[in-house]
């Protein structure tokens, strides 16, 4: 089998080509007034520049389509202090703006703080290359929401027409972990955008996505959201939803000694890992585990997860 090599932790830059990282927490030197705005100062290595701030643009793929106010409103308090300790990274647009590749939260706060220029290092990237980055930076940096990271896989797999099982090598992450982002996107519009305001979890949203009837999976939403249940009873209800439509009925839990929390904690871990429903039957010393599935599809994604 071949050997998998993700980031390995060294974050984006291991894709910021002949960056010089010890340099990113170095001073930045004012340039001489005399020159223009994009005149290059060398630091350590590496050309920063002073790019006005109305010149840099948003990166097209850029992941993140939200920012926070409150967390802006303090980043430009610190710079208003300490300044810009890690320069922006662009690209020339060859229009006279710049595209942002690395740093866009800094840029809007720099803005806030009245900044009118801002240290950068500019880059010549292909679009993949632009939007990889941008993604590595937002997960590694600011966690995406959930529907945002999952659409921008779904970008990045499309734009640089890669599987799953590649994307998951270039981002440093389990196979299954892609797998499960990308399957939120399946969801009805009004679900993800109730994920995206942090309505409810991922959790709740796998458990959602195993209920096969369109109305079953409507109405366990609404139940999700009018009251606190937890991923465990959502699972339980899914399933109980899909054993109403398929006309079975449910398994009664079977009398006897209580189970060890050790096996329900385990129970919780396998929903997470596989988003599916899932149940340990049995104790410490002996059991079985029996896993649902709902379509082809579902079978497949958890055969490549066990075997992967």
């Amino acid at each position: 089998m071949a050997r998998r090599i993700g980031l390995g932790g060294r974050g984006i830059n291991a894709l910021l080509d002949n960056n010089n990282t010890e340099q990113q927490n170095s001073a930045i030197e004012p340039a001489d007034e005399k020159e223009t705005p994009s005149a290059a100062i060398k630091s350590k290595g590496q050309d920063i520049v002073q790019l006005p701030v109305d010149k840099l643009v948003p990166n097209p793929g850029q992941p993140r389509k939200s920012f926070n106010e409150a967390e802006l409103q303090e980043l430009s308090d610190s710079i208003k202090t300490f300044g810009i300790i890690q320069p922006i990274i662009a690209a020339n647009a060859g229009d006279g703006t710049y595209i942002i590749i690395a740093g866009e939260r800094r840029t809007r706060a720099a803005r806030l703080a009245g900044l009118e220029t801002v240290p950068a290092i500019i880059r010549d990237y292909t679009d993949q290359k632009r939007l990889e980055i941008s993604l590595i930076e937002n997960i590694q940096r600011t966690d995406l929401n959930p529907i945002e990271e999952a659409a921008a896989y779904k970008n990045l797999m499309d734009f640089s027409n890669i599987s799953q099982d590649e994307l998951a090598v270039r981002m440093g992450k389990n196979r299954s972990t892609v797998a499960n982002a990308l399957r939120l996107l399946k969801l009805p519009v009004e679900i993800q955008k109730s994920i995206e305001e942090g309505k409810f979890s991922s959790g709740h949203a796998r458990a959602l996505l195993s209920v096969t009837d369109a109305r079953s999976r409507e109405k366990l939403y609404r139940e999700i959201l009018s009251s606190e249940i937890s991923v465990r009873e959502t699972e339980k209800r899914a399933s109980a939803l899909n054993a109403e439509k398929s006309g079975g009925k449910e398994k009664p839990a079977k009398a006897g000694k209580k189970r060890p929390p050790e096996v329900d904690a385990m129970t919780e871990r396998f929903i997470t890992k596989l988003g599916t429903k899932v149940v340990i039957e049995g104790d410490l010393n002996k059991g079985r585990i029996l896993i649902d599935y709902f379509s082809m599809e579902d079978l497949e994604r958890l055969y490549e997860i066990l075997a992967g």
